[in-house]
């Protein structure tokens, strides 16, 4: 039984702190990678929730390949972003603090399970779809405001 599992199997949907780390990959013209979350079928960037065990860089490291099929190679972290009021389709409530890193691709190729991702395509920031995490949002908008 996964972490995650485990503790909603104590208590329920209720609110509760969860770690994450995601990754912002761009590509040779500064696009950036998103995934279309099967979960909640909104767009946001590759990663997740952090498992007991790992430090924040290999949660990052894992779920982006979970994710999207790239094996990847963290430069730097970009900082905390927060959704205090995060709510799943099936109801369970979190406040999500996720590291977002900068990360570059270092072999692989996009992969498509459909089931936690339904879709991955590259963005131009000016043709950015509606992201659906707050937190990613943010960490999407801090990086371009200081990379463009």
């Amino acid at each position: 039984m996964d972490y995650i599992t485990y503790i909603r199997s104590l208590v329920g949907t209720n609110k509760i702190v969860l770690n994450a780390a995601a990754a912002i990959i761009t590509d040779h013209n500064h696009r950036i990678l998103l995934q279309l979350r099967g979960d909640d079928h909104t767009w946001g960037l590759p990663g997740g929730i952090m498992e007991l065990g790992e430090t924040l860089e290999e949660t990052c490291v894992r779920e982006v390949f979970e994710e999207t099929g790239l094996h990847i190679t963290i430069d730097r972290l970009l900082g905390p972003y927060y959704n205090r009021n995060k709510v799943w389709p099936n109801g369970d409530q979190a406040h999500v603090i996720c590291f977002v890193y900068h990360a570059q691709v270092s072999r692989g190729s996009l992969t498509i399970d459909g089931d936690e991702t339904l879709d991955l395509k590259y963005f131009k920031y000016s043709e950015l779809p509606e992201i659906g995490a707050v937190d990613h949002k943010q960490a999407i908008d801090d990086f371009f405001g200081t990379n463009e």
